[in-house]
């Protein structure tokens, strides 16, 4: 009876063992994947940083080479609905880009989001840009707040926007519930 008790003992303390440890690798699997999508989501920070920076600088060839070659532009938002290649979208933009790297305008854009979903080498991003124009003097003469998603590629260590869908027009309280 002893025996079987010690043995009973045993068992359940080594059956205890097991799962403590079964909780620990279970936990350290969560806390590196929590870090591994952190570190994702910084480097898809420091992509939206970038864009940022190419349209503040005026800097066009910077913003090119932000979008993969085949990437799509989807414009959803007023009457003319469309989908135009990143060429084509990049034609239209082009002059902005020159003037403002010539001082005749200043361009920002600003990112938040609402969702991130992304792997290895893939990743998803939906939420609100705001980019603003303004003339030399600082008069601001544009200011778009939109509904976006992007998707996006890694391709030699390098993020590449695939597809911009620019879905609608947002609000300020839209925007200001993303911080």
């Amino acid at each position: 009876m002893i025996k079987k008790l010690l043995f009973s003992s045993l068992l359940i303390a080594s059956v205890f063992q097991f799962s403590k440890a079964n909780n620990q690798l279970i936990n350290l699997a969560t806390e590196i994947q929590l870090d591994t999508d952190s570190l994702r989501n910084a480097e898809l920070d420091q992509f939206y940083a970038m864009i940022s920076k190419t349209v503040e600088e005026g800097d066009f060839e910077g913003y090119k080479e932000a979008y993969h070659k085949d990437a799509v532009i989807i414009f959803a938002s007023g009457q003319n609905k469309t989908s135009v290649s990143i060429s084509q979208a990049l034609a239209g933009w082009k002059q902005g880009f020159m003037d403002t790297k010539a001082g005749k305008m200043k361009a920002s854009v600003e990112f938040r989001f609402s969702q991130r979903i992304s792997s290895e080498d893939t990743a998803h991003d939906t939420g609100i840009f705001i980019y603003t124009s303004a003339d030399s003097n600082g008069k601001v003469t544009g200011k778009y707040i939109t509904h976006f998603e992007m998707l996006m590629v890694k391709r030699n260590n390098k993020w590449l926007a695939l597809m911009e869908y620019q879905k609608g027009n947002g609000t300020k309280e839209e925007w200001d519930a993303l911080k």
